[in-house]
């Protein structure tokens, strides 16, 4: 297994996109020095972190690639959501004090 496999295992799970296909569809950017992960967002980028750790306890665990990405696919998409929706959130608020969020919102 080399690494740059798993690196594009995690960038699908998270971005959609293989590294190289990102670059084909960036050529100005990739021209410049840029991947991928250099134009993700905070949140993209923290769950990034998150996966790249699951990913490396499910390779010790033996778990296979395919049910890797499925797992990691399903916690990124999720984690994203979660994490958009409470940034939404916070704007909303910031944008007027007539805004109130519930408890389990904040």
């Amino acid at each position: 297994m080399s690494y740059a496999e798993e690196a594009d295992l995690l960038n699908v799970a998270l971005f959609n996109s293989t590294a190289k296909d990102w670059r084909e569809a960036n050529p100005e950017l990739a021209k410049k020095g840029m991947n991928i992960r250099d134009i993700a967002s905070i949140n993209e980028l923290a769950i990034l972190s998150n996966i790249e750790s699951m990913n490396a306890e499910m390779i010790r665990k033996g778990i296979p690639k395919n049910e890797r990405f499925k797992q990691l696919n399903d916690i990124a998409e999720y984690q994203l959501n979660v994490l958009n929706k409470k940034d939404s959130l916070k704007a909303l608020k910031k944008l007027s004090d007539d805004i109130y969020l519930e408890k389990n919102d904040e």
